[in-house]
């Protein structure tokens, strides 16, 4: 696969980088909730916490400020937490040793379900915990291609990108394999309708953005749009605009895009109170600390 966003055409003067799951398409949940935890559970043999296991997944993955986090730092976060449960402690669950998981995302330039895969098939004498991680990668893989389909952008997403057509390039920037991404952008009619769609094998979201903008657009002329955290945070490393899709109001998040945020990031007026203000609410709905830690 080639670089789709070095190879990228530019035809406008602004650009637009938006993320999918979560944001675009209304699949986060069911992605989660269907596919992830149950590869958890049953690729670390969990069985008999699942009920804490899956609270805790569904709080990094969902509805803490690690939501839109790449899947191997929060499987890591998911199971670092699930283990110092004391329900977990009670029932003889002991912590495996995440080092070598660790130690392989904070040297890997590309957090990929194929990267972890293709290392762990050469590595002779290779951690157990890796040979698990990639297992539970390709677990989850098998079940997104199983299960995930029939699924439809939020309303509103069409007729806001639509109107960002006019003026600007947007692409898609996301942490989710590209071929399932493919899949289902197109199942959905939105494919068509971007300039460039990258997946996670190009890159983290700050590098994907890095790679856009190099065409020559201007960082006042670049906004993201995003759900997670981490999508602020790409924004940020590159300079650039932030419009949230705030989880569970994602229906008045892309109507504000049409109706206001698509008007000022053309008139130049998006940077300041407008943009301090939609993060607020954004920041506001995700949490800082598990609630079973301080209840």
């Amino acid at each position: 696969m080639g670089d789709v966003l070095t190879d990228m055409k530019r035809t406008k003067d602004h650009l637009v980088c938006i993320d999918s799951d979560g944001c675009l398409l209304d699949n986060m949940e069911l992605k989660h909730k269907e596919c992830f935890c149950p590869a958890v559970v049953n690729v670390w043999n969990l069985q008999g916490a699942s009920k804490y296991v899956r609270e805790v997944h569904e709080w990094v993955n969902l509805y803490s400020r690690s939501r839109g986090w790449n899947r191997f730092p929060a499987v890591v976060r998911t199971l670092e937490l699930s283990y110092a449960r004391p329900e977990l402690k009670e029932r003889g669950y002991i912590m495996p040793n995440l080092k070598p998981l660790k130690k392989w995302i904070e040297e890997t330039p590309v957090l990929s379900a194929v990267a972890i895969d293709e290392y762990a098939r050469k590595c002779p004498d290779c951690d157990p915990l890796l040979l698990q991680a990639a297992q539970w990668s390709r677990e989850v893989d098998a079940n997104i291609a199983h299960i995930v389909r029939n699924i439809l952008p939020f309303p509103g997403v069409r007729e806001a990108v639509l109107k960002l057509r006019e003026f600007a390039d947007v692409v898609v920037v996301s942490a989710t394999p590209h071929d399932s991404l493919v899949r289902e952008l197109t199942a959905v009619g939105i494919a068509p309708l971007m300039t460039a769609i990258a997946g996670q094998e190009l890159g983290t979201k700050s590098q994907s953005i890095r790679k856009a903008m190099s065409h020559g657009y201007a960082a006042d002329h670049v906004l993201k749009i995003g759900d997670a955290p981490s999508d602020y945070e790409a924004a940020r490393d590159n300079g650039v605009l932030f419009n949230p899709i705030v989880a569970g109001k994602e229906r008045d998040s892309w109507n504000n895009v049409l109706e206001v945020s698509s008007v000022k990031f053309r008139n130049g007026t998006f940077k300041g109170e407008y943009q301090d203000e939609i993060l607020k609410d954004f920041f506001a709905t995700l949490a800082e600390e598990p609630h079973w830690k301080i209840s």
